[in-house]
């Protein structure tokens, strides 16, 4: 048996297993299977390190790894090294091979170039960093970025060659890559620092957060005319190329796409 899997803490939420699952069916490779790893910050290292002799290929990361995991890595792809995080790991050799397929991911499931836009990017950790990259090297006009602690959104623009932010800017193009949105709560909507009345016609709003229904961000965005793109989106454009990496086969992105959009949350 091959194995694959997603770790991260929480991870409970996450939709890749049944994805990754269904393309493994899909491609044939009944050898092969596909499992959610809870993994508190203290037992990452550690257990990625022991996962080659344990059979496994390689595996996603998501919150809160992702710098972690391109800091044990032995190699790494340009964009993983420029972005600072990866969420994608690959077992080849008896090396860790690091690599970022956010930012791809974004890129595909925006449907659109960003070139010459404007761009808000909310949140500083893993998921933002490849936002912030995405767009700042596809062209994007001006990328400001806002975190909730101003000193990383401060570090990681300084990086980018993007600016940060404590008051948003209207912009034409806006990603929240933080974990607002998980919960559907009123409270956690108004942690974003975006009134809804700011997300309208002519612009393109994007959640990397995915669950059953929209978000409350994407739902006040829909509602006043702008165009939405749900993190099920992204999850699948980033998952395909994860598992090209890791089978060397084209990923069946119908039947991932079908599988991350017919699973109930936990």
């Amino acid at each position: 048996m091959i194995y694959l899997g997603v770790c991260g803490w929480p991870v409970a939420h996450s939709r890749s297993p049944q994805m990754h699952n269904a393309a493994l069916a899909a491609a044939g490779l009944d050898g092969w299977r596909y499992l959610r790893m809870p993994l508190p910050p203290e037992l990452f290292a550690e257990t990625v390190r022991a996962l080659p002799a344990a059979g496994f290929r390689g595996v996603n990361v998501t919150i809160p790894h992702k710098q972690a995991a391109l800091a044990l890595a032995d190699r790494a792809s340009d964009a993983a090294r420029a972005i600072g995080a990866a969420n994608t790991l690959t077992f080849s050799g008896g090396a860790i091979e690091a690599d970022n397929t956010d930012a791809p991911g974004l890129l595909a499931a925006l449907g659109e170039s960003p070139a010459g836009r404007t761009a808000l990017v909310l949140g500083a950790g893993g998921a933002g960093r490849a936002a912030a990259w995405a767009l700042t090297t596809a062209g994007a006009a001006d990328v400001a970025i806002w975190n909730r602690t101003p000193e990383r959104a401060r570090a990681l623009a300084a990086e980018l060659g993007a600016r940060a932010v404590e008051k948003v800017p209207v912009a034409d193009i806006v990603v929240n890559c933080t974990s607002v949105g998980l919960s559907d709560a009123e409270a956690t909507f108004k942690a974003l620092p975006v009134e809804a009345d700011e997300l309208g016609a002519g612009s393109l709003v994007v959640d990397m957060v995915y669950r059953a229904g929209e978000t409350r961000f994407l739902e006040a965005a829909r509602t006043r005319g702008a165009r939405v793109v749900d993190g099920l989106e992204i999850l699948v454009a980033q998952g395909a190329a994860s598992f090209e990496r890791w089978t060397g086969m084209e990923a069946p992105r119908e039947a991932m796409r079908d599988a991350a959009n017919t699973i109930a949350e936990p």
